[in-house]
């Protein structure tokens, strides 16, 4: 009922306002939408809802990024994704091996794991909101987008060798598996299958539209449709269907023609934000607020707190701040700053990606009897609270920015009248100047230009203040007169606001003689 207003002028996404929604009506409040009571295993029912969402968001990327986008990109995605993604990865995983002792470094890199994906839906409802659109380069937005989608889908390998390394026996048989089943079977051939039905359907719909078997309602509708089959298939084989979902968005609009022919449809985008606003709910009634405080395993409200500060500030901001230079996509310091603060949000990739590694873990005894336990017990309560305070201060970076650019706009602070002050005034302050100073001619001695300084004193100090706005007034009027050319009814509106403020004292300032002309 007041999307636009939300969206367009405060700058508060779906993101925010679901995840807000959702804690009113969860168990925290009022009670009424509890995922964690349906069945004995909630995990089941958050692992699809996830998969569906990213799947679709990840397709949608693939589909909307200019052509061949990913060959002609690959130094710069390169450069944000591998590195950035390794050193957050190592730095996080540092920063929860010192505030929760009772981890063991491998355990905090397989939580950090699930930490080190950008979300893919909060990037589309950031970079692709008003703000973003009207301020941030179209090169930042997206190569922040593809970005997104490509860490999304390759945090798998990042997970799967801790799991590895925690459940094999010896790491040499973890590194093994690692290779052949979390690069080769997952990553390569889950990308190799999403490209593959991405470009065999491209090839049915134009043979298909071409004979014409196929309406433009359903051609729109192959978004969720091809969106849910690629994750569906590629899920069922075991692989990673985020890249294969993503592979195969790139693949159907490989030539940029599935993308000109449903640019204007707003059914993708419908589709989208309903599954975010759904999802967003979901995560806000699932959010497992009592587990924020279980001082038996360590985790307490401060050491949380301090944690998702030190992820704000250390995870990814300065290695972008380094290797931005090396990214041509990436111009300035400030951008770099802006990709990274704005990349490193976590959200439905964090919870989707912490709950798959609930489901490889074995079941926990509580309490924890060996460190797999504990991993098991502590991985979704440090994630939910990071992904918690990632959507609020990510989600309102926006709106506080703009809410303080706009106080910034109308108000002067002393330091800037200061220094404002040691400058040359510019021509437009004597256009306006309130009490219009006579010009003293060259060929008048010093003591007659004093004498008439002083009277203009005095003179300022006597006259009643109605006379001062009617003389400031008038002088402005007379001032932009020989500066604009402009149309007739600015006469009249002009003349409205004199005789506006001249009735209250003294006759009403004439302006026949006022005529308005272009600046020489």
């Amino acid at each position: 009922m007041c999307s636009l207003l939300l969206k367009e002028k405060l700058f508060i996404n779906e993101v925010v306002l679901g995840t807000a929604f959702g804690i009113i009506i969860g168990p925290q409040c009022a009670g009424i939408f509890d995922p964690r009571s349906w069945i004995t295993e909630s995990n089941a029912i958050t692992l699809e809802v996830m998969r569906i969402v990213l799947a679709t968001g990840l397709f949608i990327i693939g589909v909307e990024l200019p052509r061949s986008y990913m060959w002609q990109h690959a130094k710069g995605l390169a450069i944000m994704v591998v590195p950035t993604m390794a050193t957050g990865w190592v730095i996080v995983a540092g920063v929860l091996r010192a505030l929760f002792p009772g981890l063991s470094y491998i355990s905090c890199l397989g939580i950090s794991a699930c930490l080190t994906p950008t979300d893919p839906i909060i990037c589309a409802a950031i970079v692709g909101g008003k703000f973003a659109i009207d301020h941030v380069p179209l090169d930042m937005r997206n190569i922040l987008s593809a970005e997104s989608a490509v860490n999304d889908g390759l945090a798998y390998p990042f997970l799967t060798i801790i799991i590895f390394l925690v459940v094999d026996s010896s790491p040499k048989i973890a590194m093994g598996h690692w290779v052949l089943v979390g690069w080769i079977y997952q990553v390569i051939m889950g990308v190799m299958i999403g490209a593959i039905l991405g470009f065999v359907f491209s090839c049915i719909m134009k043979i298909s539209e071409k004979h014409g078997f196929l309406n433009r309602e359903s051609y729109v509708a192959q978004y969720l449709a091809l969106a849910t089959f690629t994750a569906g298939v590629i899920s069922t084989l075991g692989s990673d269907e985020l890249l294969g979902a993503f592979a195969a968005g790139l693949a159907i609009s490989w030539d940029g023609d599935f993308h000109a022919r449903t640019e204007d449809e707003v059914f993708s985008s419908v589709i989208d934000f309903i599954l975010n606003c759904a999802c967003f709910i979901y995560i806000g009634a699932w959010l497992p607020f009592q587990s924020f405080n279980t001082p038996e395993l360590g985790i307490t409200p401060g050491r949380l707190m301090v944690l998702f500060l030190g992820i704000l500030v250390l995870r990814r901001i300065p290695s972008v701040l380094v290797l931005y230079k090396w990214i041509p996509e990436i111009k300035t310091w400030r951008e770099a700053l802006f990709s990274g603060h704005f990349g490193k949000y976590m959200g439905v990739g964090a919870v989707y990606i912490s709950t798959l590694a609930l489901h490889k873990l074995p079941v926990p005894h509580n309490p924890p009897e060996s460190q797999a336990d504990l991993l098991a017990l502590t991985l979704q309560p440090i994630v939910s609270f990071v992904v918690l305070g990632s959507i609020i201060i990510h989600g309102l970076s926006i709106p506080f920015f703009s809410l303080g650019k706009t106080v910034h706009s109308r108000t002067l602070s002393p330091a800037a009248t200061l220094i404002s002050s040691q400058r040359p005034e510019p021509d437009w302050k004597h256009w306006t100047s309130p009490i219009p100073m006579l010009p003293v001619p060259h060929d008048i001695e010093s003591g007659a230009a004093s004498d008439q300084v002083s009277s203009q004193q005095t003179r300022r100090d006597t006259i009643p203040p109605s006379q001062i706005a009617r003389e400031f007034v008038e002088n402005t009027v007379e001032s932009f007169a020989n500066r604009l050319n402009t149309c007739s009814i600015v006469n009249v509106i002009l003349q409205d606001v004199i005789e506006g403020v001249s009735s209250k004292d003294g006759p009403p300032v004439d302006m026949k003689g006022v005529h308005f002309s272009a600046p020489q």
